[in-house]
């Protein structure tokens, strides 16, 4: 492989590789392989997932989206927030958007470091499912919102087992066999929660998730805790703002609306891999 081209970039404390691979320079076939061992960290540029854009019949762009354990995801809110900036930067889309992925069309608007993205319409919303609460837990619900999560509220946020339970629940056989996310939240304040997750494909607690951010933001208010918009304080201590409209029990036009970071340019060597 000749040299790869990436920007590393940071969504509210989850990071991503971006490759424009409109060109074709990395084969279908290679990329799982090569997001897989980029993504380590230490030995190589270590990273919660990869992304390549490639074109699409359709829209601006297609996204390619790849955990770090190489696995393909349906959808990811920070990355889609990251990748459209991206896009805006290195010329592939204008300031407002509309790209695609396996989770269908995502919308974003670009303001500077500050993306806005339209998710996925969420389906499959339970406020309440039938697992037994542990010590500590309040209530615990589900809802895909792209990818499936399940939330947990919980008592005290700061010292919940997130890596401990939430592996336990992300493998449950409720959920089998693609698995789950699993969200610890609890209140912070009018309209405001703290949110940790668990992450599927990453399969450890990262420092913030933006579908993990709207599941959460969701079930909160399912159980009147928030309105629109929500206040998400993620592991890293950094917001989101999560935007939605409601109408009986169905939510529509939900916005995850936060900042991203360009951490660096580079071109990946062969020996990264």
């Amino acid at each position: 492989m000749e040299k790869l081209e990436f920007y590393k970039m940071s969504g509210t404390g989850n990071d991503f590789i971006l490759v424009d691979n409109r060109d074709g320079q990395v084969p279908d076939k290679d990329m799982r392989y090569i997001a897989e061992r980029a993504c380590r960290r230490r030995d190589s540029v270590g990273a919660d997932g990869m992304i390549y854009i490639v074109k699409s019949d359709k829209y601006d762009f297609k996204w390619r989206f790849f955990n770090s354990d190489g696995s393909e995801a349906e959808m990811c809110g920070n990355g889609s927030r990251c990748v459209a900036r991206f896009a805006l930067l290195n010329g592939i889309a204008g300031e407002h958007m509309t790209f695609e992925t396996i989770a269908g069309p995502i919308s974003a608007d670009v303001s500077g470091r500050i993306v806005k993205v339209l998710m996925p319409t969420p389906k499959g919303l339970k406020a309440n499912i039938d697992i037994p609460l542990e010590d500590g837990w309040e209530a615990i619900g589900f809802v895909n919102t792209g990818v499936p999560h399940v939330v947990v509220q919980v008592k005290d946020i700061k010292t919940a087992p997130v890596f401990e339970q939430g592996r336990v629940i992300r493998y449950h056989q409720m959920f089998q066999p693609a698995g789950t996310n699993a969200n610890f939240m609890s209140l912070k304040g009018k309209d405001q929660i703290y949110v940790r997750t668990y992450e599927r494909g990453v399969e450890n607690e990262t420092l913030a998730c933006g579908t993990g951010s709207i599941a959460s933001s969701l079930i909160a208010n399912c159980k009147g805790l928030v309105s629109s918009p929500v206040t998400v304080t993620t592991s890293g201590g950094e917001e989101l703002k999560v935007h939605f409209e409601k109408k009986g029990a169905d939510f529509s036009r939900v916005w995850l609306e936060g900042g991203t970071s360009i951490i660096y340019k580079g071109e990946l060597h062969e020996e990264a891999l």
